[in-house]
This record gives structure tokens, C-alpha cells and sequence, in this order.
């Protein structure tokens, strides 16, 4: 049953240290009757940061999954119908790039857009504010 026909979603916030690892989480909350994923991205791949650039250093996989390119955007995914998986990814400055990678993603499945479900943040303003994981700092006006 896709999750378009069910009354809820349950999804567990998830992700951690490799695509891989995160991916093989998916499958087995799937099996036990998770009805959507909740993807929790690293915070290199939060503001921006290849897992290999000296500012990542200590931060990649520890709070997240860190996913810098489609190749793992494909690990973290493989194998699940995403036009029938309910799918939010947490995760605010990069969330249009991580969006466009779902996008290709369910494209290579032959999915139709208009099927996905899920949402994405992109609240720049709350991540500027109280967490500091911003990747363009919005823009103050003097006077």
C-alpha cells in the first residue's frame, strides 16, 4: 500500500555515519512498518562542506548521514520506491540541492514527480539564528 492511502505517516528521524549504514536502517524500519523516512543529514552536509574539506573534520556522520553528491544520495536511497515513500529530509541551507538529488533519483526510477511525497525545511532565518548552520547569512540593510 503507498503511503498516499494511508490516514498517517510514521517516520523515525534517522540517519547516520554513512549513506550506506543509514540506508540499511531504511529498510529495516520499512519492514517493521515505518510508513515514511525522515532523513537526518551531518552537519558538513547541513552548511555545505565536502566530508573530506578541513572544516568537516570530527563532524561527518556523527549527527547525520552525510550525503556531498548524487553518488551517495544513491546509497542512501537504493533500493526504495520513492513514489510511494513519504520522505522528509531535515536539513535547511542545502535543502534545494539535496531536493534536486531526490528529484533525479525518483526520475531514474521512472517515477512521476507528481507522485513524491514528503517535505524538505528551508528555513535559513532559524538556522542563522539559534543553530549557526547557515551557508548564506541573510542579508541586513544598514539605516
Amino acid at each position: 500500500m503507498a503511503d498516499r492511502d494511508r490516514p498517517w505517516v510514521m517516520r523515525t528521524y534517522s540517519g547516520h555515519s554513512s549513506a550506506r549504514a543509514s540506508n540499511e536502517l531504511y529498510r529495516t524500519n520499512l519492514a517493521k512498518g515505518q510508513t515514511g523516512l525522515s532523513v537526518a543529514f551531518d552537519l558538513p552536509t547541513q552548511t555545505g562542506y565536502d566530508p573530506d574539506h578541513p572544516m568537516a573534520r570530527g563532524e561527518v556522520g556523527k549527527v547525520g548521514v552525510p550525503v556531498p553528491h548524487l553518488g551517495e544520495m544513491r546509497t542512501l536511497l537504493d533500493g526504495l520506491a520513492l513514489a510511494e515513500t513519504n520522505t522528509s529530509m531535515t536539513i535547511n541551507a542545502t535543502a534545494m540541492f539535496m531536493l534536486a538529488m531526490y528529484f533525479v533519483l525518483a526520475e531514474e526510477q521512472g517515477a512521476d514527480p507528481a507522485t513524491l511525497q514528503g517535505t524538505t525545511q528551508n528555513d535559513i532565518v532559524k538556522e542563522y539564528l539559534s543553530r549557526g548552520t547557515y551557508v548564506f547569512p541573510p542579508m541586513l540593510r544598514a539605516g
